[in-house]
């Protein structure tokens, strides 16, 4: 029997607008049936497709998956002069590969049942702009099935992931979790930044707790006592933060150098420079000084020092973005498991709060718009790398996270980015 699907709560909103975006920036594995399907529909009898490669194979000798090919500009080669897909135009959305109609859902197989997150690349995910998202609920159900099927997720899905290593709770448990920090989010007696070192707070005492005897409603009551608890111990402004360390700052500015990349469609970076300029930038941000270069092709001429020096104070437009942001994130459960490269719980949750400090460092970055539209655009870039650069899922950087979240780094990049 399919699962079900959990929709996404009245607080976003979404509706293609057709800004092709997506045809021009992604990646679109196939699997052998879309292959077959889109071969079958007759595309060397099409003028404008007559010599057209269709797919590209995407991967190594003995594994990968065939893709759609990409025109010189980076267009998907089925977009057309006007913008609109061709096998959409010509055969209907159903003949477009699951990962095209998806987008930019995220499904996350959670227990018994299906939730859905959002890419926040998407502009009209950023601008909650559209319909709610529990209008999309019947296409939802059926995109959900039809994944469930070709990724045979049912037949993988056994324990609850992990909270840290050998500790784990069950799904309803894990749930608990999810809904005491959206509501630790939510709640708006305070700044978002302050309600984000709180969550850094509660983390460290759960990671110290085993909950082999703290289940259902004693879960529900003892989540409620921490995060109280927890509320003197968290400075109320971020000006009585010590500042971040040295070693922080580097290890933050690595993972930046990531957060802040575009690799690929019109706004690409460095990386068509090859492969030494990625060296030569990843250097210039571990070190942190000078000219920052340009990961992405919207960053303008800034430096380090520049960055370092700005102020921008988020208006009420701004919060509410990064509000509902966190709140998806964390009721989606988009930050653990599978689709956030395997993660552990609490592991998750510390790289979903370092995204933060990374927006508000890129929202200073781009310097040449207003406040609100940086804030926005560091939003979807950041997000576009979140879950899916896999450089963000390298050993490496987990490490780094870690020592950040043990020195009660992440928690100062937060109020230092805040000031």
């Amino acid at each position: 029997m399919p699962m079900p699907v959990r929709s996404l709560p009245v607080l976003q909103n979404w509706d293609c607008k057709g800004c092709t975006d997506c045809c021009r920036e992604y990646r679109v594995q196939v699997t052998e049936e879309e292959k077959a399907r889109i071969e079958a529909q007759g595309w060397g009898a099409d003028p404008a497709m007559n010599g057209v490669r269709l797919f590209n194979w995407d991967g190594g000798w003995f594994e990968g998956r065939y893709r759609l090919n990409h025109s010189i500009d980076g267009a998907c080669v089925f977009l057309d002069s006007k913008g609109g897909c061709r096998i959409h135009a010509k055969f209907g959305s159903e003949a477009k590969p699951l990962a095209c109609r998806v987008y930019p859902f995220v499904f996350v197989p959670f227990g018994h049942e299906w939730r859905i997150g959002l890419r926040y690349a998407c502009p009209e995910s950023t601008h909650d702009r559209g319909r709610p998202i529990a209008a999309h609920h019947a296409e939802l159900l059926d995109y959900a099935n039809r994944l469930e099927k070709q990724e045979q997720v049912g037949e993988r899905m056994q324990a609850a992931p992990l909270l840290q290593r050998a500790r784990s709770v069950p799904w309803a448990d894990l749930d608990r979790f999810l809904q005491a920090f959206r509501g630790y989010i939510r709640d708006e007696r305070r700044p978002l930044e302050w309600r984000l070192r709180k969550c850094l707070a509660v983390i460290n005492l759960c990671r110290a707790a085993s909950f082999d005897a703290i289940t259902g409603k004693r879960m529900d009551e003892f989540l409620e006592v921490v995060g109280e608890g927890v509320n003197p111990d968290v400075p109320a402004r971020p000006e009585a933060v010590a500042p971040p360390g040295w070693v922080s700052r580097m290890l933050f500015r690595q993972a930046l150098a990531i957060y802040a990349r575009k690799d690929t469609g019109r706004d690409r970076g460095i990386s068509k420079q090859g492969r030494l300029a990625l060296l030569r930038a990843a250097w210039r941000f571990a070190n942190g000084s000078g000219r920052v270069p340009a990961v992405h092709g919207l960053i303008p001429e800034t430096t380090f020092e520049e960055i370092e020096a700005r102020s921008m104070p988020l208006s009420e437009a701004s919060q509410s973005l990064l509000v509902r942001y966190y709140q998806v994130k964390i009721d989606s459960g988009q930050f653990f498991g599978p689709n956030n490269f395997r993660r552990f719980f609490w592991d998750g949750l510390e790289t979903l709060m370092l995204t933060y400090p990374a927006i508000r460092w890129l929202g200073r970055a781009l310097h040449d718009r207003n406040p609100e539209d940086a804030l926005a655009l560091a939003v979807r870039i950041v997000d576009n790398n979140f879950g899916f650069n896999p450089l963000l899922g390298s050993r490496r950087q987990l490490m780094g996270t870690r020592i950040l979240a043990r020195r009660g780094g992440i928690a100062r990049l937060i109020a230092w980015y805040s000031r």
